[in-house]
């Protein structure tokens, strides 16, 4: 018999099934593991995505089983929010949801949203991106020690034109460069800085591709620009990700990065949700202790 619990949110009736479902089998990591990581870690996340449309990326068998993309919010309780986003032919509406509150997590990670991708604007100003966005993905033989020191390079091409870039693991075999931005580009702007700084680098470096394909990146990064498109996304700070352990899209400092590629290791570069709340808790987690003022692209 499925087990079926009602539990109180922050005031909200959340209906949780199965969650001694084992989503993570070679951790033996359950549903309820997912619901209470997101829970405690609801503090950090939340603001990292508030009032953003989120695709969903669900997986209810967990991460061997079956998974899709989902924008449309499906069939929400009243009191979850959705933002309506026009399409971008103008001939459909969808609904994404917005998790803004804890409650919103534990209902989307009971219906197997395991991983969550916020969209770069946010409601109020779908025009102007809050992020500039690099994916960093490897292709093999090139692991995560050579996209560590793709990313030093990014890093360093940025800072040359007065940026401030931050990093993240992408919970997977990559990483994510991003720069926060002022509302005051449209994605247009973004889009094409971000195809001149990739391109660039690929001039420049024999290590770095910015064509997809399994024949152009082989051995080689990939510097994914196009996720700064109005509908594209990468995993959000914190989301729990689909990969053989449940690793979490973490907050990196430029240390850490630094040290992965001078020792070899790429240990400290792939964090375990209670590795996450750990560095939550004891006030160490590297989002949470820079500056993170919001800036503007030197164009023109």
């Amino acid at each position: 018999m499925k087990q079926r619990l009602d539990v109180d949110v922050g005031g909200r009736r959340v209906t949780i099934s199965s969650p001694d479902r084992v989503l993570w089998p070679e951790a033996r990591f359950t549903k309820g593991d997912a619901l209470l990581y997101y829970t405690r870690v609801a503090p950090v996340l939340l603001p990292e995505i508030r009032d953003r449309p989120l695709t969903l990326k669900r997986a209810p068998e967990g991460a061997h089983g079956p998974w899709w993309y989902q924008t449309e919010c499906p069939s929400p309780p009243p009191w979850m929010r959705t933002i309506a986003v026009p399409g971008a032919e103008g001939d459909k509406t969808w609904h994404y949801c917005a998790a803004d509150e804890p409650a919103a997590l534990v209902w989307l990670t009971n219906l197997g949203c395991l991983e969550l991708h916020p969209l770069l604007f946010v409601e109020a100003d779908p025009a102007h991106p809050l992020d500039l966005v690099f994916d960093l993905d490897p292709g093999p033989p090139a692991g995560l020690v050579e996209t560590a020191a793709v990313a030093l390079v990014l890093r360093s091409a940025l800072e040359g034109v007065g940026l401030q870039p931050l990093v993240k693991s992408s919970g997977a075999a990559g990483l994510h460069v991003v720069v926060p931005l002022e509302p005051a580009h449209a994605f247009e702007e973004t889009r094409s800085f971000a195809r001149v700084v990739a391109e660039t680098i690929e001039d420049a470096e024999e290590a770095v591709v910015t064509r997809k394909g399994p024949a152009a990146r082989r051995g080689k990064v990939l510097i994914d620009w196009q996720q700064n498109g109005r509908f594209r996304s990468v995993a959000g700070p914190y989301s729990l990700r689909l990969a053989r352990l449940p690793y979490v899209a973490a907050p990196l400092s430029w240390d850490e990065v630094e040290s992965a590629v001078d020792e070899r290791s790429d240990d400290a570069l792939l964090l375990l949700p209670d590795e996450v709340l750990a560095r939550v808790a004891s006030g160490t987690d590297p989002w949470q202790n820079v500056e993170r003022k919001r800036q503007r692209l030197p164009l023109g």
